[in-house]
């Protein structure tokens, strides 16, 4: 596997008064796992607040991780000193959710680009630019706009600064942080098809993070579901769509429109909002809002087991 997540977690502390007095902490991510194979890519969902996005980025040490073990090539990064962690990082790149924000206002573009070419101190000036205007060229965009600042490209075209930005360094692997939820939907097309030509490309991992089933369905290969910190389902697509056993997983899928106003189905309602992650519900952390729960759903928390070869899920009603 090019990345082997185990158990990771990553708490916050919470803090009140004048002086910033821990009173709780925050399960952020709470004993995740899963594996990413070379050319293979995981969409991972859920609703906004569940650790989709801390989960990425506690991978890519962007913030530590408060427990549990990530390799990568091999490589337990984990604790791995700034030396060792600045090699690998040229392997391992994110691409964030706003490109508004996520790209410096004060940089022309290629400036942008150039950055990591720049701080791992690959290359002269000369040859910088020549693979600057490669990597503009691959993303869709003219090497002519190399130029202009942020504010002079559309939000399509920022998005697509920042996959060259993440792609500048050759990376193996990718965390793409939703990376079209503030897009147009003509233009999310267009950054998932060039994410998924350049994984066809050039062999590319990546972590999809999102809570738009439609474009994890289209994008990933397997799909893993987050609620309160932890993943309750992690299987292939095809069956998680065709067959998901969780009850969460089966609301997520019910809640995406449909377009045929003849098609009829079942709404599989959740009742209530989700929990704090600073005071979780005992046992199964989705009893409070599961229209199926059973008494000990309420004492014992449920394990994420597989119920069917290589369909995970942490439900004690799922068979």
């Amino acid at each position: 596997m090019l990345l082997d997540v185990t158990d990771l977690r990553k708490t916050f502390p919470a803090r009140t008064g004048l002086f910033g007095n821990v009173i709780d902490h925050v399960h952020a991510v709470d004993g995740v796992s899963f594996s990413i194979a070379e050319g293979r890519t995981l969409g991972l969902v859920g609703e906004s607040g569940c650790g989709k996005s801390t989960v990425g980025r506690a991978i890519l040490r962007l913030i530590e991780p408060s427990g549990g073990a990530v390799r990568f090539e091999g490589n337990d990064i984990v604790g791995l000193p700034a030396d060792r962690m600045r090699e690998l990082r040229r392997r391992m790149q994110i691409v964030f959710q706003d490109p508004y924000s996520s790209l410096n206002p004060r940089k022309r573009a290629g400036d942008i680009v150039a950055e990591p070419l720049l701080v791992h101190g690959i290359a002269n000036a000369a040859e910088r630019r020549e693979m600057t205007q490669a990597i503009f060229a691959k993303v869709g965009l003219q090497p002519r706009q190399m130029g202009l600042f942020p504010h002079q490209f559309s939000g399509g075209q920022r998005q697509r600064i920042s996959i060259a930005r993440a792609l500048a360094l050759g990376p193996r692997f990718i965390v793409a942080d939703e990376p079209v939820s503030a897009l147009d939907v003509s233009v999310q097309a267009q950054v998932i098809n060039l994410l998924m030509d350049l994984q066809a490309r050039d062999g590319l991992s990546y972590l999809f993070i999102s809570h738009n089933l439609a474009v994890v369905e289209h994008v990933s290969h397997d799909v893993a579901v987050m609620y309160l910190g932890r993943i309750v389902e992690h299987t292939a697509k095809s069956t998680i769509f065709a067959r998901p056993l969780h009850p969460y997983t089966r609301a997520l899928m019910a809640a995406v429109p449909v377009a045929d106003p003849s098609v009829r189905r079942d709404k599989a309602h959740v009742m209530g909002d989700v929990p704090s992650p600073i005071d979780r519900p005992g046992g199964c952390h989705f009893h409070p809002r599961c229209p199926l729960a059973e008494p000990r759903c309420r004492t014992e928390e449920p394990k994420l087991r597989e119920v069917r070869p290589g369909h995970r899920v942490a439900c004690h009603l799922a068979a």
